[in-house]
């Protein structure tokens, strides 16, 4: 039986919360927010001062995720050994995760863009101006789509936690009723 682990877990879980918190919130919270701004330039520019506070705080909420989550590999290696279930868990989990690291990369980098253009203002952070350059266009329909796509991919991968633990219940009682006759 794997042994416990509660730093690795909490790290794994802690890191998964923020980042997935974080992404939410700034797409329903900053991003809706700063909308409501008077001035269309500030809109762009106060979001852009928002996300670039967060983006330290994101990456090690993302690292402390990704040490846990090895952690967890590292100290469940007999369970993924002989639980089929839970060693494809393991891979979708993987899967995702770099998929949520790629895309959240991906949208810091659009991020970036849109602050270089923030004077052209915008409706929204995710909505152009008409008359806005191509470019600020572009990316802020890309970035309309990945700030929605960044907490359904970590929302996924607490729904694919919270199964893991599921799977791991029924062999832990176990183990418990034949240690205690």
């Amino acid at each position: 039986m794997a042994g416990r682990n509660p730093l690795v877990r909490s790290m794994h879980d802690l890191g998964l919360a923020a980042w997935f918190g974080g992404t939410l919130m700034g797409a329903v919270g900053l991003n809706g927010a700063t909308a409501k701004a008077h001035d269309p330039a500030e809109r762009l520019r106060l979001s852009s001062i928002g996300w670039a506070r967060w983006a330290p705080v994101q990456l090690a909420a993302i690292l402390v995720h990704g040490t846990g989550g090895a952690g967890l590999i590292l100290g469940n290696k007999s369970r993924l050994a002989s639980q089929p279930e839970a060693r494809t868990n393991t891979k979708v989990k993987l899967v995702l995760t770099i998929a949520a690291a790629a895309a959240t990369l991906y949208a810091g980098i659009l991020g970036t863009k849109i602050s270089k253009h923030a004077d052209a203002g915008g409706e929204g952070v995710t909505e152009p101006n008409p008359d806005a350059p191509d470019e600020l266009i572009a990316v802020q329909r890309q970035q309309k789509v990945l700030q929605w796509v960044l907490p359904a991919l970590t929302g996924a991968l607490i729904v694919l936690g919270a199964q893991q633990g599921e799977q791991q219940r029924p062999v832990v009682g176990l183990l418990r009723r034949l240690t205690h006759r």
